[in-house]
């Protein structure tokens, strides 16, 4: 199935990280975009239209082994993200789905509608054994098409009333919402809520994730929940060199501010097709700084290929990886910010009902 891929020299696509949709890496062929005379190059997708489509899935919650990860379970109520960060690692993920991961991936999203019901059957099976599950990991949870759908809501509805502990990525004050369920967990130590805020600069902010909430809101999310009780971790991530970097204690101290107890950073990399999509970005948004961002992305990855190591895919490696891992530790201590969660508590869990009996339990 052919694509168009844009021109990469023009912002043409109002509200939209991604500047062009090139075919996704598993398509057979790809299609460029040319002039016909009549007009329709410059009018073409200019404003495409976000399109939830409702998706039954076979599963929902996702198991892993990585070394560098710290949890072995997560649970993505959506394909997709329409805050549409221009850097997003998860962008290939829609190859698999035969779309793009340019604005396909910030414009044709999947919500899996019965993903709270998916949990209650996982929850109910003899041999689960709980531990924390991270829900957003691959999109946010809480992005624009959750106050629709609410299926992050259900979710976590189950997550509370099972008594099992519960973690959430997002960059929206959306969470807000949860408050009364993120605060229910968190009193029986069972909550982790971590806010992502990648720049304090609003016009940064507005360029490189262009439908997510500003980072005022994002403080804002991060003081409500410490008011509640939620113990929040702030995620200075990702660090761009040469871009926002320079930000780093600011956001900590920020978030420390606001009421944050806990805290983490990454640096950028850039897997299979975000870094042609980055650096399309980089042209149009900061074309005197691409070449020299680009060159300290390539040295913290010891080359331009090198993005899944373990042990180094999240922080990089080499001198500047270094001076930044020297940079955060200096600002956590500093502020009196914990590098871990705290540990959680298993003994409030109680399986649901088991869906194959079809009836509650009467004790």
């Amino acid at each position: 199935m052919a694509r168009r891929i844009d021109s990469p020299g023009r912002d043409v696509h109002t509200g939209r990280g991604a500047v062009s949709n090139p075919a996704g890496r598993f398509e057979a062929t790809q299609s460029v975009a040319f002039d016909d005379g009549w007009g329709t190059l410059d009018d073409a997708d200019a404003k495409p239209r976000t399109i939830v489509t409702a998706e039954q899935a076979r599963s929902i919650v996702s198991y892993n082994d990585s070394p560098d990860i710290p949890f072995d379970r997560s649970l993505n109520p959506y394909r997709g993200c329409e805050h549409g960060c221009s850097y997003c690692y998860a962008r290939p993920s829609h190859g698999y789905l035969g779309l793009s991961a340019g604005l396909d991936f910030e414009t044709r999203l999947f919500a899996k509608v019965n993903a709270a019901e998916l949990l209650r059957h996982e929850l109910a099976r003899k041999a689960y054994k709980p531990a924390r599950i991270v829900i957003g990991v691959n999109t946010d949870a809480y992005q624009p098409a959750e106050r629709e759908w609410q299926l992050t809501r259900q979710v976590l509805e189950v997550l509370v009333q099972c008594g099992h502990p519960a973690g959430v990525i997002t960059k929206s004050a959306l969470v807000l919402r949860d408050v009364d369920l993120w605060a229910d967990l968190a009193r029986r130590n069972l909550a982790a809520v971590h806010v992502t805020l990648t720049t304090l600069d609003r016009a940064l902010a507005r360029k490189l994730e262009p439908r997510a909430p500003t980072p005022e809101r994002r403080l804002e999310a991060i003081a409500g929940l410490a008011q509640a009780g939620v113990p929040v971790c702030v995620m200075a991530s990702p660090l761009i060199p040469g871009l926002n970097d320079h930000e780093l204690e600011a956001i900590l101290q920020r978030a420390a501010e606001a009421g944050a107890t806990q805290a983490s950073y990454t640096l950028l990399r850039l897997p299979h097709e975000v870094r042609d999509l980055f650096t399309q970005w980089l042209e149009v948004h900061a074309p005197g700084k691409a070449n020299h961002v680009l060159q300290l992305v390539a040295d913290t990855r010891a080359g331009p290929e090198r993005n899944g190591d373990f042990g180094v895919r999240m922080r990089g490696q080499g001198a500047y990886a270094q001076l930044m891992a020297l940079r955060f530790a200096n600002a956590i201590k500093r502020l009196g910010l914990r590098r871990d969660e705290l540990p959680v508590e298993l003994s409030h869990f109680r399986p649901p009902p088991s869906a194959a009996k079809g009836q509650l339990r009467l004790f």
